[in-house]
């Protein structure tokens, strides 16, 4: 099965995923689609990507039947942007030296996430990390790169996962 994203038209942060007749709404990178994809660079890279895992917070999202593997978030739960490191774009335990992202977060972006393969094997330093679908800021906000949905998307999407989906980004 392929999922496509494209970004609307005059609207480069805002997305719109197409999966067979079902399209949802999105935020995408502040920078748009790019083709060359750069750690920081706030974009979104214009690639195929595969879903590879579901990191959940136990006490926001309940597993259930998740169609990849599932990990539980804690707060020592991280991820590492340090492009020196060699855990780089890697799960990390906290605290860290490493310049990191925490995904036990505050302001709930991160209760359900979706990693995917983006600069996996092998992690290409500076190409940039997590290339994750996370939940969407109020307003669908720009990301860092990443692909947001609203709580109900991301509930939808969930439901239309599968162990071979790609990801088809536009």
């Amino acid at each position: 099965m392929i999922a496509h994203l494209f970004s609307r038209i005059g609207q480069r942060h805002l997305g719109l995923m197409r999966i067979g007749n079902l399209s949802l709404p999105c935020a995408i990178g502040r920078s748009g689609i790019v083709t060359q994809k750069r750690e920081g660079d706030g974009a979104t890279p214009r690639t195929m990507l595969r879903p590879v895992a579901i990191y959940f917070r136990p006490d926001q999202s309940r597993r259930h039947g998740f169609a990849l593997p599932a990990k539980v978030i804690t707060q020592m739960s991280g991820w590492c942007d340090d492009p020196r490191s060699p855990r780089y774009n890697r799960p990390i335990k906290l605290p860290s030296s490493l310049s990191h992202e925490k995904l036990w977060r505050e302001d709930s972006l991160y209760d359900i996430v979706i990693e995917t393969d983006w600069n996996r094997r092998p992690a290409i330093r500076g190409r940039g990390s997590a290339i994750f679908i996370h939940l969407a800021r109020p307003g669908f906000k720009p990301t860092e790169g990443c692909i947001a949905f609203d709580r109900k998307g991301m509930k939808l999407f969930l439901s239309l996962l599968r162990m071979n989906m790609r990801i088809h980004i536009h």
